[in-house]
Formats: C-alpha cells, structure tokens, sequence
C-alpha cells in the first residue's frame, strides 16, 4: 500500500484540467466550487461517507495524498455528478508472500522505484469508494461510463501509470462490470466483514452461533480480562480531548500490520467528530485515567461500521483487549438499534470464529497507455493480496470475492 518514504509527487500545476467528451465536458478541480456546493452534497447523501467525509479526509490526509474532485458535466455545461480521486504512489508488492517482497527489495536496492508505480485512484483515501449519484438520472450508472471515458486521458495527464476504482463493495458490480469494456480488470481487495445482528443480545450470539470449543475459549479470555483493574467503557462522538492519547494506541496497531495504506493523525481523529457528529463514535476503554483501547466508528442507517482500532500493547495481550473491544461494540450496536456490524479489513482469523462473513470489495484497474493494458491484465490476478491469505480462504462465502 502508500509508502510514506516516497511522497505523491505535486500535481497542482495541472489545475484545472478540462476535457471534452461524448458525454458533454469534465473538469478536473481541487475542490467542489461554490456553485455546484448542493450537487455535490446531494451526490452522497445516503452514503455513510458523505461528501463531509471527502473533504475531512482532504484537509488532513493531504501530506499522503492528492486529493482532488471530478466535474462531469453535461452537453450544456451544467455538472450533473461530483467524483473524489486522488493520486498516490503505490507499492504493487504489498499483501505478496514475504519470500517475493524479499526479492523485489533486493531489486531496489539498485532501483529504489521498482514496482512502485503512479496512480490515479477513485474513491476515498480511507475507506471504501462510492460513486457520485448523476443528478439528472438520480442513478451511478451515468456516472461511471462517464469515468470509463475520460479517465484514461486523465491518467496519461497526470503521468499516472494506472488507474484504480478502489475498494468498491461488490453491490456495485452490475454497474461497475460495464468497464471491463474500456479495458478494466475486476481484481478482489482485502475484504471487509460483516455480522447480522439478528439475535436479542451478546449471550444469546455466543449461544446460537459459535462453537462450543470457541465458546468456551472466549469466556475463558473474558475472565481472565476482567481480573485486572476494572476497565471504564465510554462512547464519544468528539475525542479532541484525548487525542493525544490515541494516536499512539493507533500507530501501535497499524505498525504490526504488514498491509497499509492510509495512516491516520490526530487531525483526522479529532476533525471527524467534529464534521460528522451525527455519524462518529468512539468508544474508549479506560485503566484507571488511561485509555487502553479505542475504536473508531460510523453509524448510519442501522450500520455500525468499525473502521480503525488502537491498542495498549503493554495490556492488550494480556487482558485480551481486541476481544474485550469487539464484544462491547457488539453490544453497544444492538442496545442502539444497529442491525448491521461491519469490520473494515485484516485481522481474518478470529472474524472466522466469529462466524462473520465476508463483504467483499473490489478492484477495477486499467493501465493509462493502452499498449501496457493487456500486461497488466495478466499480472494483476497475481498480484492481488487475498490468495495469499489463509484465513481468508477458510471462509465460507469466499468464493463471492471473485
């Protein structure tokens, strides 16, 4: 994922960028402009990253990524969809078994850019993508054979190598397929997770769906965790307060994770509750005056999606705090009207025992110079990181990645 050695080269003397089209024009901006301020809030409005979302993820996630905004305009001038892209130097290598990584870095050595490559992606730089709703149809179909045309021009201007719809749930498929005609290849992402909160309480899930061997396994790390000082359970919507303690709870989590992409800063954990007070929650488990855990939260529309955990290292293994924090999350989304507990990707062997199943989302890249598509085509299958994970594999509805 980002490689955070090798920043996103500046692409602001590009601006703006206009190209015509079958369609009518599209306008490459740094941001939505006044004028079209309502079309491009009403563009996202249903979605659980509205257009706030965007603009929190632009103003504090800028020094990893470009962050820009698509104008697809119609044949009289007038914008009909808002599209977020951003560009980023990409590392393909990530998410391969270690012995090809050790390979490939042994390369670098000599060629510090091998298989790193500039890219033009579609969607956030934190979380999953979504299309802009075209205003005059009300639909995103419009929007994306829109995008199958001027992206590629877009791509070649930018002196990006690809282009990459990133981290599409697969709901868009039947829209999203029609750009394998404009020379995309559909690839799996690492898989989100998800659990039906179809059950009256926390008991009544560990007794309808587990097994009994990690039934009891799990009762047995509750016991244990709760044979320490007593751990103080809060939910917030604003962390400003303690942000200071939270970002290193983050770092400590995100630094054991072999796959990365974003990496979130105090800015960002403080700003989202800020600008999404309606939809952010965090919840905090708190040692004494220390805050040992946290997760970071959205919830809409009877969703709970948990996107980004830290952990006390110093404490966690011992008192099992990552399942200490999924139990309570559970329980909070259910004593709170949440019908739908989705996980953001990795950490796939206890979601396995969990009984979760996966959301899978994708990947629809191209090459920007049409010559280099058809290699490309070929690798990326390869490339892609959920056939080298085991616990992805096990389970069940896997074969829904593809």
């Amino acid at each position: 994922m980002t490689d955070t050695r090798h920043p996103t080269p500046d692409i602001r003397h590009f601006f703006p960028l206009r190209f015509k089209a079958s369609f009518g024009t599209a306008v490459l901006v740094e941001r939505a402009p006044p004028e079209d301020q309502a079309i491009w809030e009403s563009s996202f409005a249903d979605r659980i990253t509205d257009h706030r979302y965007y603009e929190l993820t632009q103003d504090t996630l800028g020094a990893q990524f470009e962050h820009r905004y698509l104008l697809l305009k119609g044949a009289d001038e007038t914008t009909r969809a808002v599209q977020p892209v951003f560009v980023v130097l990409q590392d393909l290598v990530t998410g391969m078994p270690p012995l090809f990584r050790q390979a490939v870095e042994r390369v670098r050595k000599r060629f510090p850019g091998f298989l790193k490559l500039r890219m033009v992606m579609i969607g956030s730089s934190a979380g999953e993508g979504d299309l802009g709703r075209d205003v005059t149809s009300g639909e995103v179909g419009w929007t994306a054979q829109a995008l199958g045309e001027v992206l590629p021009p877009l791509g070649r201007k930018l002196r990006a190598t690809l282009i990459v719809f990133k981290d599409f749930p697969a709901a868009y498929r039947p829209v999203l397929d029609s750009l394998k005609r404009s020379g995309f290849t559909r690839v799996p992402s690492m898989p989100a997770t998800g659990l039906t909160l179809d059950f009256e309480s926390f008991e009544d899930y560990l007794a309808k769906r587990l097994s009994h061997a990690y039934r009891k396994n799990l009762r047995r790390k509750f016991r244990k965790a709760a044979q320490g000082a007593p751990l103080a359970f809060d939910v917030v919507s604003d962390v400003t307060p303690w942000v200071d303690q939270l970002v290193p709870l983050y770092r400590a989590v995100l630094e054991r994770s072999e796959l990365k992409f974003e990496e979130l800063n105090a800015a960002y954990l403080s700003e989202l509750g800020r600008r999404l007070p309606d939809r952010a929650r965090f919840l905090l488990w708190r040692e004494g005056d220390r805050i040992v855990a946290f997760a970071c939260c959205l919830v809409h529309n009877g969703v709970l999606k948990d996107n980004y955990i830290g952990l006390d290292y110093s404490v966690a293994l011992d008192r099992h705090l990552y399942f200490v924090t999924w139990r309570d999350t559970v329980i909070w989304a259910l004593e709170n009207g949440c019908r739908t507990y989705h996980s953001a990707p990795l950490n796939y062997d206890p979601k396995l025992h969990f009984r979760m199943h996966l959301e899978p989302l994708d990947l629809y890249a191209r090459a920007t110079r049409p010559w280099l598509n058809p290699l490309f085509a070929m690798i990326l299958p390869w490339l892609e990181p959920t056939r080298y994970d085991r616990a992805v594999q096990q389970f069940p509805n896997k074969a829904e990645l593809w």
